[in-house]
């Protein structure tokens, strides 16, 4: 059974920053990849980023150089440092994870339960 456990969500003003973590623990062969999305009252689940690796490493538009999304491979956790947030950033953040249980298996999608995020004064 694999489990994804998001910490780090909570009320902060216009400007202000947070740091979203998401460890996934499990019997986990191997990941393809460990991302954040984010869910809006009213609005659909968008990507907000997505780490397959160093190299090709995506943001949602209107989050690029707010947002920096990284990882401990060795403690199967992913971290989302926000900052210069906006109103607009509020929603539910969920925390993704594309992975494989063994060997020779196929990969398949594993979601966190969401946390909070409120951007207001």
């Amino acid at each position: 059974q694999v489990q994804l456990v998001e910490s780090g969500g909570g009320l902060v003003q216009p400007g202000g920053s947070l740091r979203l973590s998401c460890a996934a623990s499990g019997t986990i062969f191997s990941f393809n990849h460990m991302g954040w999305y984010r869910q809006a009252p009213g609005k659909e689940r968008e990507l907000v980023a997505v780490m397959p690796g160093r190299e090709n490493t995506r943001y949602l538009e209107s989050v690029k150089g707010r947002f920096l999304i990284s990882r401990d491979i060795a403690k199967n956790t992913v971290f989302l440092d926000m900052n210069s947030l906006k109103p607009e950033d509020t929603a539910t953040y969920y925390c993704n994870a594309h992975l494989q249980l063994a060997p020779g298996t196929g990969f398949s999608d594993y979601w966190g339960q969401g946390t909070l995020v409120t951007v207001s004064s």
